[in-house]
């Protein structure tokens, strides 16, 4: 039986009297891009720093590969790599210099860590920048974080909001490097911005007030708490057919798109009858009718969009 990469429960943390963990449940399977959601103040950090040994639960445990975080030792933690949310750089080194000297201190020297960090530096669009980290971007400054929790060559990387600060193409870039680590390790990734996760993950798990409110593959989760959709094209008639389902009972959101109105309804099966003679009764040609894709922000909005 293979062991999780991660498994949590009923972990908690407090300070004082705020919980900022409460009784988190969480399996991470070994080999997955696994995205760990929620809004900011969620819990996300408390449960990285826990699981890194930055900070130590109030109750509860988690373990590593099977391992207790609290009690393991040196030979556990050789197989994380870590990025935090602000990552720090030595800005007089350059990347391949820092590459270096995070690998010595893992003891990793010789070849090995030279064929390592040239590998990684080209992972991270790198190997040909010569300059000093000082005067790196941002999104290249990410990128070499990552490459920084890579030289260990660990079986799980944590990443917490590696893509937060980031502009549209340092968001790509990042997001594309961690898609290649896909199948190579397991990528455990913190983040509160919703389309980098459908981009790169393949499992979710939602934290909201220090619980974990879902977990499932993506399209389960969808599937599982979405609203349903439905896309109506016709010939003509947009507005008109629009007005008439949003005063049908069973949509919740009525959206025009072109030639097309999209239904978000609470009976599917009052839907699926009443839709054919809707467009009959108001003389209009039918084009399709088919599913629409509900996007995780619509179930993230489900799950944890009521009074913050």
């Amino acid at each position: 039986m293979t062991v999780p990469a991660l498994e949590i429960a009923g972990l908690t943390k407090v300070y004082g009297s705020f919980r900022a963990l409460d009784g988190v449940d969480l399996t991470v399977p070994e080999g997955s891009v696994f995205g760990f959601l929620g809004p900011n103040g969620a819990g996300k950090t408390t449960t990285l720093r826990i699981l890194t040994g930055l900070a130590h639960a109030t109750a509860g445990s988690a373990k590593v590969f099977g391992t207790d975080v609290a009690v393991t030792g040196n030979d556990v933690r050789a197989r994380i790599g870590f990025l935090p949310d602000v990552p720090g750089f030595y800005d007089w080194m350059t990347a391949e210099e820092f590459l270096h000297f995070a690998g010595s201190l893992f003891g990793i020297e010789g070849s090995v860590l030279t064929e390592r960090a040239t590998a990684l530096l080209d992972l991270a669009g790198l190997a040909d920048v010569k300059s000093k980290i000082g005067g790196y971007s941002r999104g290249m400054k990410q990128r070499l974080g990552v490459a920084q929790a890579l030289i260990n060559a660990p079986s799980l990387l944590m990443l917490d909001e590696p893509t937060s600060a980031l502009d549209p193409i340092g968001r790509k870039e990042m997001l594309d490097m961690i898609a290649s680590l896909a199948g190579r390790t397991t990528v455990f990734f913190s983040t509160h911005i919703l389309s980098d996760v459908e981009r790169v993950c393949d499992t979710v798990a939602i934290l909201d007030r220090g619980k974990v409110v879902a977990q499932a593959p993506i399209d389960d989760l969808k599937s599982r708490y979405g609203a349903q959709k439905i896309v109506v094209e016709v010939t003509h008639g947009v507005a008109q057919l629009a007005a008439r389902f949003s005063a049908e009972a069973w949509t919740s959101a009525v959206e025009r798109e072109n030639h097309s109105v999209i239904l978000t309804v609470n009976d599917i099966d009052a839907a699926r009858t009443a839709i054919p003679g809707v467009i009959a009764s108001e003389g209009l040609g039918l084009v399709r009718v088919e599913g629409g894709e509900v996007s995780l922000e619509e179930v993230f909005v489900e799950l944890v969009g009521g009074e913050r």
